[in-house]
């Protein structure tokens, strides 16, 4: 269980009490707009108010419900915890300043201690129920970008095309889109995160899409780039770069690896073909609850891939005044590669 794997690791700790939304819908599978989860080695118990107890007490397992008022949402933390017999009490989240001050205010008589990573940590192995919910989550974008990108045509928008991938999302089984929707045009798509406008596609431009769907709380994350019509030798030869940096990188990934040296499989190759200064950003994350998880697949990060945590491939180049390229794919690293969650085809003409 995911709870004895975070007590395990941080034996000093006798209670953790998480606030943040997602973190509260890791452990109980229910998403809700306010609340608290307190963890501990004897009892779970899972603090909320008045509009979701009905809910909570069919859905949440293995849970205590413990209802409560905003005004006295603190308060009952600390009471929890009392009646846990706790002292020592991980806590780490990125919060509001005002919800850390009243939360540590409530939690004098205890000793806290910082537990962002520990959870992280936990949260970066996938189990095999939330892989299969990602890859759900991958083949619902999947088929709503190849309904979507079959309506492009010379004078849509770059909103017009959001618009049609976010509505066959939706359509097709997302509860929600993991992010707002990227798309980019000409030279638009050197903005890595570009915000789709009314710019009209013309023929012979770069249609650029990173898009997500979001199932059962879990997100997927891919991007595609698109010519309608000829890119020109320069684009041609830009989207080939990425797409071999990509496959490189992935045919070398696997368990044991640093992110740093992941990183380093991509920006090597497309340093050697002339646009190491194109390539501004990182090779991947972790994807799961939220878009942006642990790990960051980067040339700073020295942390190790471990088997079933899923990160995004998607190196890219981007030439200002001309366009950009990228491509990424959802990995799930395995000790001998990786699956590739991302099914969707790579190529660059439509």
């Amino acid at each position: 269980m995911v709870t004895n794997n975070l007590f395990d690791n941080n034996p000093k700790i006798d209670a953790f009490v998480f606030i943040d939304e997602s973190n509260r819908f890791y452990f109980t599978r229910f998403e809700t707009s306010f609340g608290a989860v307190v963890l501990s080695r004897g009892k779970n118990v899972f603090i909320t108010d008045f509009r979701y107890e009905a809910e909570a007490r069919e859905h949440v397992e293995d849970f205590d419900i413990v209802i409560t008022t905003y005004k006295d949402f603190y308060a009952k933390i600390a009471e929890t915890l009392t009646a846990l017999g706790a002292k020592s009490v991980g806590f780490g989240e990125k919060i509001y300043i005002d919800e850390y001050n009243e939360l540590k205010t409530a939690l004098a008589g205890f000793k806290l201690k910082p537990s962002e990573a520990a959870v992280e940590a936990v949260r970066a192995i996938k189990t095999e129920e939330e892989i299969s919910l990602i890859k759900t989550a991958q083949q619902i974008a999947e088929g709503a970008l190849k309904r979507a990108i079959s309506h492009a045509k010379v004078g849509m928008t770059e909103r017009e095309l959001m618009a049609e991938i976010n509505y066959e999302m939706i359509i097709g089984g997302a509860e929600k889109y993991s992010f707002e929707t990227i798309v980019a045009f000409g030279a638009n798509s050197a903005q890595p995160h570009h915000h789709p406008s009314d710019k009209k596609l013309d023929k012979n431009e770069l249609i650029l899409v990173d898009m997500g769907a979001k199932y059962k709380g879990y997100c997927s994350d891919m991007t595609r780039t698109f010519c309608l019509g000829n890119a020109g030798a320069q684009l041609t030869e830009v989207y080939n770069i990425v797409k071999e940096a990509q496959e490189y990188a992935i045919k070398n990934i696997k368990a044991g690896m640093t992110c740093h040296d992941a990183d380093a499989l991509a920006r090597e190759y497309i340093t050697s073909n002339g646009y190491g200064d194109n390539f501004g950003h990182s090779f991947g994350h972790g994807v799961g609850i939220d878009i942006h998880e642990f790990p960051r697949v980067g040339s700073s990060s020295q942390t190790v891939l471990q088997p079933n945590m899923i990160i995004t491939a998607e190196p890219g180049i981007y030439v200002q005044g001309l366009g950009g390229v990228r491509i990424e794919d959802m990995l799930v690293v395995k000790e001998d590669g990786v699956v590739n969650l991302t099914a969707y085809d790579k190529k660059l003409n439509v």
